[in-house]
């Protein structure tokens, strides 16, 4: 199985739109999204993917079939943080693997090398409702070179409602 992640070219926006779509109604259950009157869910990011320089859209493939998305944000000030302390920290705003290629080690492969990519702080976080995200981030997160160390903690207050990692991919 031949995995590729690469950078979502502005020209292929609509590819990345319809699999938000999907990511919505995936998530919809855990994070009450609704759709607009036109059938639709909104993005409020959308467009910031490709105007925000700290944004990065990536797209993930499987055997040259897309398969899904991760959207993360890079450097990002402390003070926008929910738990991390660091100067600055990478974030995965948003991951989604199609249910096809779920359990498969996909999502894993894509987590791994975008840490490996981007190393530094990370800080990743779920709705509290989404268990099974929880569950994925969390073995990743465990797995990822064991010798690592990471910070778990579940947020209910005004900044965040559920759990939320972070960790350094950098350090040994």
């Amino acid at each position: 199985m031949s995995i590729e992640i690469a950078l979502v070219p502005y020209e292929d926006e609509t590819v990345l739109y319809n699999l938000i779509q999907l990511y919505r109604y995936d998530s919809s259950e855990f994070d009450g999204h609704v759709l607009n009157k036109h059938g639709m869910y909104l993005y409020k990011y959308f467009d910031h993917q490709w105007t925000d320089e700290y944004r990065r859209p990536f797209i993930v493939k499987v055997d040259e079939e897309i398969a899904g998305f991760a959207l993360i944000m890079l450097d990002v000030p402390k003070e926008y943080m929910k738990l991390s302390t660091a100067q600055k920290t990478n974030v995965i705003s948003d991951f989604f693997i199609m249910r096809k290629y779920r359990r498969k080690g996909v999502g894993r492969h894509v987590a791994c090398s975008l840490f490996e990519m981007f190393t530094g702080t990370w800080e990743i976080r779920q709705t509290l409702a989404n268990k099974s995200a929880y569950a994925f981030w969390r073995q990743v997160i465990s797995q990822y070179k064991e010798h690592k160390i990471f910070q778990e903690e579940i947020l209910q207050d005004e900044k965040w409602n559920g759990p939320v990692f972070v960790f350094d991919s950098g350090t040994v």
